[in-house]
């Protein structure tokens, strides 16, 4: 089983119109820093971005923010963390945030929250890193997203030993346990490269 030091946290930097996304990210983030585990995330202080910082950090956490400088004024950069990271592009940004968590979890969000989570999931998939990979289905949210990726595993565009790599759950508790526990098999050692 392995345990968690820092997990990333993707998104959205808007609340949304359902307030149970707030709700689910206000308790992600009391969740975190109750079980000792440091939040890091997209650095800013509105939407559900703001949400999950703000309840990490009143319950106790230690909250790690990377923004591009480029953002920081449109994110509205969070000043009052454990520590913002101030960056040059979105590619630092994605970097760093990998490089400080040993796992990535998507709350409800839009093209930047996907487009993490896809990247940190192809990352997975090509061996570049052995970190857990999960969606918090918060409310349904991502019920269409993973009804599409079990789609695209049936039509062999997403083969079938990777469909996995994505994990799922309705809630915090479920989803920590199964990336605890979950076994990521060595890709690609002596194997023909992935369709992407």
């Amino acid at each position: 089983m392995r345990t968690f030091r820092r997990i990333c946290i993707y998104c959205g930097s808007h609340k949304g119109l359902d307030p149970h996304f707030a709700e689910v990210a206000r308790a992600v983030g009391e969740h975190l820093a109750r079980s000792n585990i440091g939040l890091v995330y997209g650095g800013g202080k509105v939407g559900l971005m703001g949400e999950i910082a703000d309840a990490a950090l009143r319950a106790g956490g230690q909250v790690f923010g990377v923004i591009p400088e480029k953002l920081r004024d449109v994110e509205v950069g969070h000043d009052g963390l454990t520590e913002l990271f101030v960056v040059d592009s979105m590619h630092a940004r994605k970097m760093m945030m990998a490089q400080l968590s040993d796992a990535f979890i998507a709350l409800p969000g839009g093209f930047g929250t996907l487009e993490e989570l896809f990247e940190a999931t192809t990352w997975l998939q090509l061996g570049y890193h052995r970190k857990p990979v999960g969606l918090l289905n918060a409310g349904g949210y991502y019920d269409h997203l993973l009804a599409f990726l079990d789609h695209a595993a049936q039509q062999g565009l997403v083969l079938a030993e990777h469909r996995p790599l994505m994990l799922s759950a309705p809630d915090i508790v479920g989803l920590l346990e199964m990336m605890a526990h979950v076994e990521i098999p060595h890709f690609y050692l002596g194997h023909a490269p992935p369709r992407l």
